[in-house]
């Protein structure tokens, strides 16, 4: 199994000043990670989503953690493949780039972008956002495997270009869909790349998923593959907050998933702004508590995708409190199918000290009882 860092670049208070110290923030706990075992790193790519995401540029982001470190993958996942985002060949060119700097680290995922926020801003068309993301990935597969890209499609044309450079990886790097619906997971399978499932609902659900993927992976033929390498890796979401004390990291996860789930709400479903977007400083303790046993916003995605009429369970059942409760969550999630674990550390209101130290305890206490495993 393996153990990754997501990073969504997340804050409260996006002042100049703290916007600008997030981003450090954030290539500090990538350094980290590699210093204490872990073997990837994930940068999202959203756009305008204030508080939620202020990711922009994953792909300078990653190439500045790449020249600080050796050995961890980097992953550019996920990169909006909708065409008025991010042009397949231009993703192909930006990414065999990294992956040759890198040393043939890069891993690349594919996502929608699909906010109403975010599409406006680059006049993507939503209701084109599946399809031409399906499309980029099977462009992107065959740009590293051929002498000159030709491609003509339902809703792009390229005539013979030479992509260029070639990556590191050959004859390319493995490629990843976001998932957070069904229907995701399926096309994900059939399509023959990994999954990166975003369920927050726990366990259970990520049980659900993985059955899902497993059952299309199963009935699937090659007639949809983007590339004659098939990548069947499932990645899995862990929120998580460890430190000595428990009932403090517990404390600090619930409010900065609090915000997480409020920053969701606000973008993907309509719901007004995070509390502490404009409160600062808020309660913790027994309000925290509360708040983990009260629907404050919609995240179930593997039965209701986030959308404005979308109704779910915010709870903290994740890998929060001591480095042996998030043993005993990471067992749960490996039963439940996972072959990587996503930790999300860096949300909203999370201080850096927390960050860091939740990635030591994992690196001294989580990561070797699996290696050991």
């Amino acid at each position: 199994m393996k153990f990754s860092v997501v990073f969504e670049a997340q804050l409260a208070d996006p002042t100049p000043e703290r916007e600008h110290q997030v981003i450090r923030d954030s290539v500090e706990q990538a350094v980290l990670a590699e210093q204490m075992g872990f073997d990837r790193i994930w940068a999202v790519e959203h756009h305008s989503l204030k508080w939620y995401a202020h990711m922009s540029a994953p792909e300078i982001f990653l190439t500045w953690v790449a020249a600080k470190t050796t050995t961890i993958r980097i992953g550019h996942g996920v990169v909006c493949m909708p065409f008025a985002f991010n042009h397949p060949a231009r993703v192909a060119e930006r990414a065999a780039m990294l992956d040759l700097l890198s040393g043939g680290r890069l891993d690349l995922g594919a996502g929608r972008g699909g906010t109403k926020q975010e599409t406006s801003l680059c006049g993507v068309d939503p209701d084109r956002t599946t399809r031409e993301v399906e499309e980029a990935l099977r462009i992107i597969g065959r740009a590293w495997q051929e002498e000159e890209l030709e491609y003509h499609g339902e809703l792009i044309d390229i005539d013979p270009h030479p992509i260029l450079p070639r990556p590191r990886q050959l004859p390319h790097p493995p490629l990843f869909l976001a998932c957070s619906r069904t229907e995701t997971l399926i096309q994900a399978a059939e399509l023959g790349v990994g999954a990166l499932a975003m369920g927050f609902a726990g366990p259970g659900a990520i049980t659900e998923m993985r059955a899902a993927y497993d059952s299309a992976r199963a009935a699937r033929s090659d007639a949809r593959f983007v590339s004659s390498v098939v990548n069947d890796h499932f990645s899995v979401l862990c929120p998580t907050i460890v430190l000595d004390d428990g009932e403090r990291a517990r404390s600090i996860g619930v409010r900065g998933q609090r915000f997480f789930a409020q920053s969701i709400g606000h973008w993907y479903g309509g719901a007004g702004i995070p509390d502490e977007a404009v409160v600062a400083g808020a309660d913790e303790g027994a309000e925290m508590r509360r708040a983990a046993e009260q629907v404050v916003a919609r995240l179930h995605e593997q039965r209701i995708p986030v959308r404005p009429t979308a109704t779910a369970t915010f709870h903290a059942d994740h890998a929060y409190g001591t480095a042996d409760d998030a043993i005993a969550y990471v067992e749960r999630l490996r039963e439940a199918g996972a072959d990587e674990i996503m930790c999300l550390i860096q949300m909203g209101t999370v201080p850096q000290e927390a960050c860091l130290e939740t990635l030591r305890q994992w690196g001294d206490k989580v990561i070797p009882h699996f290696r050991e495993a």
